[in-house]
């Protein structure tokens, strides 16, 4: 099986679009895939949705302020 690898730019969008996508994306990839997300700033509500859900995840603070985050998609929501 690829693991498929799923890129949202999420910077710049209002809230609640950037935790909208990053769940949308998570619902469509197949177990396996991991969502690529970059944020204006760490998503600390997606964080705390992703720990209910059980994704693994990773934080990358960027130099500018910004996160990326790797979300592993390892459950079926």
């Amino acid at each position: 099986m690829d693991r498929k690898v799923i890129e949202l730019d999420n910077r710049g969008l209002e809230p609640p679009q950037p935790m909208l996508r990053t769940l949308q994306a998570l619902e469509e990839a197949a177990i396996g895939d991991r969502i690529w997300i970059h944020n204006d700033r760490v998503p600390m509500f997606l964080i705390e949705e992703l720990q209910r859900l059980g994704y693994p995840y990773q934080i990358e603070r960027q130099t500018d302020g910004s996160a990326k985050v790797a979300i592993d998609k390892t459950v079926i929501i």
